[in-house]
């Protein structure tokens, strides 16, 4: 094995690395990707380019089979209320089983007035290309819809216990045109429920 690689090799091998600490897909900084013509618990299809006035994104992956997600429900809705105007606010559910099926999605919907558009995406693609593993995992997308921070909303589940805001403050810097000081936690709550595929052999 030679001593010394070449650069396209060490290149490769750096394009080849983990994006973040944590997330595996995406780094902060990174361009956020795109949705477009996701059904919404309004009626209406969204896409990223639908909050064009507001500086501030965030996305959300969360549903209503999770006790979790449950559990952070009026944290996000206070957040949504308080930022009104200036942050937009997107929840996205990509899990298939019929509790977290758009109908359902509907009903939490209408049930906690959520002040957010709350969105279905069966395929799961949008999880997979932002590189969502829990539910509720949250990602900050900057005035260039740049990725500024993803991970917790906060350091404890139990609002009681919740001690430092990581959203808030990452929320705070996109704002002021700044970076946060910290732009990554690991997520927690309930693993996303990917499919998995089949193989020709049918496992």
């Amino acid at each position: 094995m030679p001593r010394f690689l070449p650069l396209a090799a060490l290149l490769t091998l750096a394009a080849a690395a983990p994006a973040g600490k944590f997330n595996k897909t995406l780094s902060a900084g990174d361009q956020a990707p795109a949705w477009a013509d996701l059904d919404g618990t309004d009626g209406k299809k969204h896409s990223l380019a639908d909050p064009k006035d507001t500086p501030v994104v965030v996305l959300v992956f969360t549903c209503n089979s999770c006790p979790v997600a449950v559990g952070y429900e009026d944290r996000i809705i206070a957040f949504a209320q308080k930022h009104a105007g200036k942050v937009a606010v997107v929840a996205v559910n990509v899990n298939t089983i019929p509790e977290d099926r758009l109908p359902k999605m509907t009903e939490r919907a209408e049930k906690k007035k959520f002040p957010f558009p709350y969105l279905y995406d069966p395929t799961q693609q949008i999880a997979k290309k932002y590189g969502a593993v829990y539910t509720p995992e949250f990602f900050v997308l900057g005035p260039d819809r740049t990725v500024v921070y993803m991970g917790a909303m906060d350091d404890k589940s139990p609002p009681a216990d919740a001690t430092v805001s990581f959203l808030e403050k990452a929320v705070e810097a996109a704002l002021a045109g700044k970076k946060p000081e910290v732009g990554e936690t690991l997520g927690r709550g309930c693993k996303i429920r990917f499919e998995r595929k089949r193989t020709d052999d049918g496992e």
